[in-house]
């Protein structure tokens, strides 16, 4: 049985996630590599798909989104919104639908089986011509599906949401919901049937295991029900039953798994500091996550141990402080925490991160060291 180290598992991840060298390619090149880009914050997303991309900036992966579609803005892991690739999506959607698991609902908020898959179609047609903001997709559901999609049931922000929209994210799972442009302020929905119809995948969910275990491998069973947010005991029944595609290591004394035949790792270390925006897939996805966030770094870059709260500071590919941006006209105001002391490279490595994320961004950077006196989300 082959044996790496941790330092080996973290030079191949930085390696795969284009972070030890950006790549040449394409956003969607780089979302597919990364197996998906958190984009509840769309802003972020941008900023984590191009500093991987050689010169890129927000503009391009805007582009990917909205004018060549390459890139879909949807419901991915964890339920949360993601960056996909349109290419990809069928497998998508069709291995995260095989894996769903029920939600505990109170009854009173609570649809049947019959009631989610009309509200689903409702969904599906209102979106077949053009892309609807929440409001506007309301109506035409409620229209389609009955009154009762429109009961003011679901507690939200001091308010009460109508009960059809906690189909949105099995909307998507299906396939006929996405994210479309913003009219405004407004978020608007569209259906990505129009723009790249495709039926399900059958083989859908050992794709996905794939994909995390490129990616973010070796992991363990735990690892990838971390990442899908769903059941330990389901996901070893599945990497048993995948046991013919996938190959055992020792991390450190420890199993954890890779794809079959994926196993080489880099001869050279990780090196390097880069600046990583909110929810980056390498620090959300990355385990044993005790490791990536060594010492100080566990209590001051995570949330009780989750990942992706705060912007992270990597030094040769672990977490070593934290940072926060705040723009102000032309310039980037940047304040970094580092947990530990910089070496005189290490400090000229985080000047160059902090230029290359101003032109990212499209802002003059002015950097400063310091404490971040924000919390999480800020």
């Amino acid at each position: 049985m082959k044996t790496v180290s941790w330092r080996d598992v973290v030079a191949r991840r930085m390696v795969r996630h284009h972070l030890s060298v950006p790549a040449a390619g394409s956003p969607v090149d780089i979302v597919r590599a990364m197996a998906g880009a958190h984009a509840q914050v769309l802003s972020a997303a941008e900023i984590s798909v191009a500093l991987r991309l050689e010169k890129a900036t927000r503009e391009d992966v805007q582009r990917a989104l909205w004018e060549d579609r390459s890139l879909m803005k949807t419901f991915g892991p964890r339920g949360t919104v993601h960056l996909l690739p349109t290419d990809e999506l069928a497998s998508w959607v069709s291995g995260l639908a095989g894996l769903q698991q029920p939600r505990s609902v109170p009854l009173t908020m609570r649809m049947s089986a019959e009631q989610t898959d009309q509200v689903i179609a409702a969904i599906g047609e209102a979106l077949a011509e053009d892309d609807l903001t929440v409001d506007e997709l309301g109506d035409e559901v409620v229209a389609r599906a009955g009154a009762w999609a429109g009961d003011l049931v679901m507690p939200a922000f001091q308010t009460y949401w109508p009960r059809w929209r906690q189909a949105i994210s099995d909307a998507a799972n299906a396939g006929v919901l996405c994210y479309g442009p913003n009219r405004g302020r407004n978020t608007t929905y569209s259906n990505p049937q129009r723009f790249a119809p495709f039926e399900p995948v059958v083989d859908a969910v050992p794709q996905l295991v794939r994909r995390f275990l490129w990616s973010y491998g070796p992991a363990t069973p735990q690892h990838f029900a971390k990442w899908l947010s769903i059941s330990p005991a389901k996901t070893a029944k599945l990497f048993a039953s995948l046991a013919d595609q996938l190959e055992e290591v020792l991390l450190d004394g420890q199993p954890a798994w890779l794809n079959r035949g994926d196993t080489d790792f880099t001869a050279e270390p990780a090196r390097g500091v880069q600046l990583l925006p909110y929810f980056d897939a390498y620090g959300v996805g990355s385990h044993p996550r005790e490791l990536l966030f060594p010492g100080k770094a566990w209590e001051r870059a995570t949330a009780r141990g989750q990942a992706g709260n705060y912007p992270l500071l990597l030094v040769d590919g672990i977490v070593a402080g934290v940072w926060h941006q705040r723009r102000s006209g032309s310039k980037l105001q940047l304040t970094v925490e580092p947990l530990r002391e910089l070496k005189s490279s290490q400090r000229k490595a985080l000047d160059a991160a902090a230029e290359r994320l101003g032109a990212i961004v499209g802002a003059q950077p002015v950097l400063t060291i310091g404490e971040v006196t924000v919390g999480a989300h800020a």
